[in-house]
Formats: structure tokens, C-alpha cells, sequence
């Protein structure tokens, strides 16, 4: 098995690096909407800097690389017997986003770059990017009181086939997985342990999310050259469970028949993504191709106990560690191109042992 590595962790606040923490983990997952970061530092003797405040601008990094960019949240003074630490927690800057209300409004045909002048740029986000596929409109859409900016981006992406997440260097991107790219790394476990870099390796198997059949229910709304159409229905089958099991989804919203399609292929992806999980735990927070680890990677695994042996997506990683402790990342590995259903290749192209 590979030894636990350290890293260099910093906080940059205010024009001020701070590092040396106690204890330390940053999280990054696509399947949440903002990253999280937990710091933890000794202050024996010592005073809280003061600008290390809630709602003060950070950088969070490992090695000198920017691995996040948001804002304090929380900063937590103690003073105990024996122990003297300031903990500090936050977000990326979806952080903002999932927070703040959106502007109530109601209209037809808006576009997703609507919803991002609309919603999201009078929050402070300037950093966008946005993936060309991105041409549909928003049929009609209806923010309710107390909806938040996320929820009205986040819909306006799906829309598009498309999901959000803010990037390390605090631009948000509008988009999807990028399949094509090369694996970026190999994780090992061999029982006679020729090769192993895994501290550890569990694999989950579920089919409680899962439903051999799909069936969407929807109506559209008439426009001002199209009536409204009323008892849409479409249905879809997961071919991977061999059994009875059906379930019908309402949705009360649907502009067209291919919107139906389109919700069932996500609807069953989700499912099957839920449905097969690997957790990995390794040393360091470097793969073997010398970058940081980062959700997006495809990673082949290798497992003889698990008879696992494909190529799978990085959807979660989390970097942890701190004073006197070695440097661990855990990993969350998900179905390579499943995530997103517009990116993804033909059902055949994905790893056959995965059922």
C-alpha cells in the first residue's frame, strides 16, 4: 500500500497567505452545487487575524495550485485548557448563488444567456463560460418567492442538457462532462499487492433508485402561434434491471414530446449513476500524472477483489489532512459517461460489468 503523503495548504486572504493548519479538507463534488473548505489552526499564545472575517474574499490552494475561490462563511475563536485554535469554513462562489433569491419574474422563450444577465450577474459572478451546445430556450418559466438563483440557473442549464459548477479559478461554467479526454490516472489493488496505490477501495451496488420503467406525464402550454397540447406521455426503459419495477413522473410543465424524452433519459441516468458508487482513498493529493486530483478526471481502476477492471468518472474528491498527519484524498468514482446524458456515448460504450 503507498504511504500518506503532505502537501502545502494554503489560505489566502486579504493579500495574506496563512498555512500550517491542524487539520484540513476540501471538498469538491459535481453532484453538489458549491464546494466546501474546513481549515483548522493553532493559536497558542496567539490572536485571530483580523481580517480573516465572514464574507471576506479567499483562495484556497494545495502546492501553490488555486483549488478553490470563494468566501469565509464561518470563523470559529475557542480558547480552551491546552488549546488555543481559530476554525474557518466556507464555500466556492456557488455559495452566493444557492443563498441569495432571485428576482421574481415570469416569461416565455428566455434563453439561458437571459437567466445569466437576469439572475446571476447582478450577484458579482463576472467569470462565465458558457458550452456552444447551449442554444435552447426556457418554454416559460416562473420564479417563484424565495426560489434561489441557483435553482433558476440550474433549470435554465437543464434545459440546454447542460448542468453548472464553478471552475478553481472562480469561473462559472455552464456545460458538461468531456468524455473524449484521455484516462487520466490507474488505481490498483491486486491481492498479492504487486502495484497497489490505494489505501483503500469499496464498491456499492444499488438498485433502490432504479426503475425498469419510466413513464413521464406532461402537459404543454399554447403560445402565441402553437395551442397548448395536453396529456403528453412518454416512456422509457432501463435495460439493466431485468425485473418488474415501473414508475410514472408527472411533469406539469412540458413544452413537447421531446422535452418528455429528454427528462426521461436524465431521470434514468441519475438513477443509474445513484446506482453504482467506488470509493477510493489515496495518498497524497496527486495522481500519477503529477496533477491535482479533480472531479471531471476518467480514471481506469483495476481491483482484483472487486473484479472490477474499466474506466470510471471522477464525480467527488476531498482533499484531507494536517499538522503531524499525512496527506489522504478520498475519491468518489461514478459509470463513465453517465453523468450527463447529451455527452454521453451509446449505452454500449459503457463499462460492461456495471449492471
Amino acid at each position: 500500500m503507498a504511504t500518506p503523503a503532505k502537501h502545502q495548504v494554503s489560505l489566502l486572504i486579504a493579500g495574506r497567505e496563512h498555512g500550517d493548519w491542524t487539520h484540513y479538507v476540501i471538498d469538491s463534488d459535481l453532484a453538489l452545487a458549491a464546494d466546501a473548505w474546513q481549515l483548522t489552526l493553532g493559536l497558542p499564545g496567539g490572536a485571530a487575524p483580523p481580517e480573516v472575517a465572514p464574507g471576506a474574499p479567499v483562495q484556497v490552494r494545495v502546492d501553490g495550485e488555486t483549488v478553490l475561490q470563494g468566501r469565509v462563511d464561518e470563523a470559529r475563536h475557542s480558547v480552551e485548557p491546552g488549546r488555543h485554535q481559530l476554525a474557518l469554513s466556507g464555500r466556492d462562489l456557488a455559495g452566493i448563488l444557492l443563498d441569495a433569491s432571485a428576482p421574481l419574474l415570469s416569461a416565455k422563450a428566455m434563453t439561458l444567456a437571459d437567466v445569466l444577465d437576469t439572475v446571476v450577474r447582478p450577484l458579482g459572478v463576472a467569470r462565465i463560460r458558457v458550452d456552444p451546445r447551449a442554444g435552447g430556450q426556457i418554454d416559460k418559466i416562473s420564479v417563484d418567492p424565495g426560489a434561489s438563483a441557483w435553482d433558476v440557473l440550474t433549470r435554465a442549464a437543464a434545459a440546454n442538457g447542460l448542468t453548472a459548477w464553478f471552475d478553481p479559478d472562480g469561473t462559472l461554467t455552464v456545460g458538461g462532462p468531456d468524455y473524449s479526454q484521455p484516462v487520466a490516472a490507474q488505481l490498483t489493488l491486486r491481492r498479492d499487492g504487486r502495484g497497489n496505490n490505494v489505501l483503500s477501495l469499496s464498491e456499492t451496488r444499488s438498485h433502490a433508485p432504479r426503475y425498469s420503467e419510466l413513464t413521464l406525464l406532461g402537459q404543454a402550454h399554447g403560445q402565441a402561434l402553437t395551442p397548448g397540447r395536453h396529456q403528453l406521455s412518454h416512456r422509457a426503459a432501463d435495460p439493466g434491471l431485468d425485473y418488474h419495477k415501473p414508475r410514472i413522473v408527472v411533469e406539469p410543465d412540458a413544452a413537447s414530446l421531446a422535452e418528455l424524452s429528454a427528462r426521461a433519459d436524465k431521470l434514468l441516468a441519475d438513477a443509474r449513476l445513484a446506482g453504482y458508487t467506488l470509493h477510493a482513498s489515496v495518498a497524497g493529493h496527486h495522481h500519477s500524472g503529477g496533477r491535482l486530483w479533480t472531479p471531471g478526471q476518467r480514471i481506469a481502476v483495476r481491483s482484483e477483489p472487486h473484479g472490477v477492471d474499466g474506466v470510471f468518472f471522477l464525480m467527488a474528491r476531498a482533499f484531507e489532512g494536517g499538522r503531524g498527519v499525512g496527506a489522504v484524498t478520498r475519491l468518489t468514482l461514478k459509470e463513465d459517461r453517465c453523468w450527463i446524458p447529451a455527452a454521453a456515448a451509446a449505452p454500449s460504450e459503457r463499462n460492461p460489468h456495471v449492471a
